[in-house]
């Protein structure tokens, strides 16, 4: 039987970085203000010639140069984004494109945060029945770009990126167990970005004026409904493979406020200790939130073949969804 196992991860941030401190230059704010209630102290952020594709490209080299997998081999590149390089054509076909992956299908698919592990579910479906057996998922974000710098309750939440994963198909028994993936659109108001889509299209005057090309977020409410989506589709994936909370080696969730990490943690079951974070580096970078730790954890020893990994997401839409692998 087809199964699916992550040969090989990568990461790339931009080198810029932008500290509490020097956001206290910027709007009315404070390092202990952001940290206490964040737990983020920096984040990165792009210059003004990168782009979405130009941290991909860079995170799935990586990808495929611990796998040992020539780009000419993959089957199928999924990008997972909310600020692609255009609208259309997809950041996926750019990637194609740079990394001569000449026989491989591509495209972009939107799911906020929760982005890596849809992409991650739509590759194993595509393995486990044989239509490929080489995929690359990332997930790529410049979320500095619809972030308004003049509004402390986002501003300081949000950083650039992007990590990668080269899937393989295998026989043996490690790898990708399940995954696990939900949306509720009825709450889609409480994180979106406003323009440029065809109700408010870049033409209309109302979308200068009312500047809805910047995200909105209602972040009390989007709390809230996080830690109770990502402890239950932490918890989903757990019972479907028959496993405790005591087994995860490592719980690698979406990087978007400290205290909802903590929560879901504590929801789930699984100690502080066995909680990978990177957020205090990079704030919330959306959809490359995990790929970026899951490459740290894996690059840094952190993850040992053998280990259970929980992965764990939440984003607007809202979608949510988890992933558990054998590593």
């Amino acid at each position: 039987m087809l199964r699916t196992r992550i040969a090989g991860t990568g990461s790339a941030v931009p080198d810029t970085i932008l500290t509490n401190h020097d956001l206290e230059q910027m709007v009315d704010t404070n390092d202990e203000w952001i940290t206490s209630r964040t737990g983020i102290k920096e984040r990165r952020i792009a210059a003004p010639d990168e782009y979405t594709s130009t941290f991909a490209v860079k995170a799935a080299r990586a990808a495929l140069s611990m796998a040992a997998c020539p780009a000419e081999q993959l089957d199928l590149i999924l990008v997972a984004t909310v600020t692609p390089d255009f609208p259309f054509p997809a950041t996926a076909c750019i990637v194609q494109h740079e990394l001569g992956a000449k026989k491989a299908a591509a495209f972009d698919l939107t799911a906020a945060c929760s982005g890596f592990i849809y992409g991650l579910s739509i590759a194993d479906a595509y393995i486990r029945t044989g239509l490929a057996r080489k995929v690359l998922v990332i997930g790529a974000e410049i979320l500095t770009r619809i972030v308004d710098f003049t509004d402390r309750n986002t501003c300081i939440l949000f950083g650039d990126g992007a990590g990668a994963a080269l899937l393989e198909a295998t026989t043996e028994e490690p790898g990708l167990l399940s995954t696990h993936i939900y949306s509720n659109g009825t709450h889609w108001q409480l994180l979106y970005q406003p323009g440029v889509g065809t109700r408010h299209p870049a033409t209309d005057p109302k979308t200068l004026e009312d500047q809805l090309y910047y995200l909105r977020m209602e972040g009390n409410e989007v709390f809230k409904h996080a830690v109770r989506a990502m402890g239950d589709a932490a918890a989903a994936a757990l019972e479907a493979n028959g496993c405790s909370p005591d087994q995860v080696k490592l719980l690698i969730p979406h990087q978007a406020n400290r205290r909802i990490i903590e929560a879901t943690g504590k929801r789930v079951g699984i100690s502080e200790e066995r909680i990978f974070v990177n957020l205090h580096k990079y704030g919330n970078t959306s959809a490359a939130s995990i790929p970026i730790a899951l490459d740290e954890a894996n690059r840094s020893g952190q993850i040992k073949q053998g280990d259970l990994i929980l992965l764990d997401a939440f984003g607007g839409g809202f979608t949510y969804g988890s992933a558990l692998l054998r590593w």
